[in-house]
């Protein structure tokens, strides 16, 4: 089976817990952009909770033409910012100071294109986990039959995503005596909080529901 879904921005825990159990992922980059969605935003956690990173638009946030073609304002300087924020939140986590380099590496690269930049940060929290996901980006409808899909398209959105998945993986985050624990958070917080142990502990389990 092959888990179904748009582009997005460094993906949550529930996403990539799915990913790596059907180890196969095709995004879907043809579809009209959504605003409010995980395409140009993802979720940390900071001292007093959820911590919204989203990139900005040429044309914002309302356009609807193709993911593909969306393109990203760097007129701002979202990347430092982004990366200030992710540092702020866990450089007092147990494995930041394993994974720092290489993402604040990441981040310091220009990019031009939204898509571009999600793949990006997808294939680097692969490489991070140290597991085989294949990878398809979906630039027009598959023209093969047979596929047997997951189609997890619009489901994983940030206004839905507890209502969706209400038994979330669960393990320890850096302010969870302060907040409680935070659910759907991006993959990142995982791999700050538990490091090398984060694809065995989403293997154990289930694929959510």
């Amino acid at each position: 089976m092959i888990l179904l879904a748009e582009s997005q921005y460094f993906p949550s825990v529930t996403f990539i817990n799915a990913a790596i159990i059907l180890s196969h992922v095709d995004f879907v980059l043809y579809e009209p952009f959504q605003k409010m969605s995980f395409r140009n935003r993802c979720v940390v956690a900071g001292s007093n909770g959820r911590v919204n990173l989203s990139i900005p638009l040429v044309e914002g946030r309302n356009q609807r033409k193709p993911t593909l073609e969306v393109r990203i304002d760097n007129r701002t300087r979202w990347q430092s910012q982004h990366w200030k924020t992710i540092t702020s939140c866990y450089n007092r986590s147990p494995w930041f100071e394993f994974y720092k380099h290489g993402l604040g590496e990441l981040y310091r690269q220009p990019v031009e294109k939204l898509t571009d930049w999600n793949r990006r940060c997808w294939e680097w929290l692969v490489e991070q986990l140290g597991v085989a996901i294949k990878t398809r980006y979906l630039e027009a409808p598959l023209s093969e039959c047979g596929q047997e899909y997951l189609d997890w398209r619009n489901k994983l959105l940030p206004r839905s995503i507890e209502k969706e998945f209400p038994d979330p993986l669960k393990y320890r985050q850096v302010f969870e005596d302060r907040t409680g624990f935070i659910p759907h958070l991006s993959g990142l917080d995982l791999l700050f909080c538990v490091g090398p142990a984060s694809a065995e502990l989403l293997r154990s389990s289930k694929i959510p529901t």
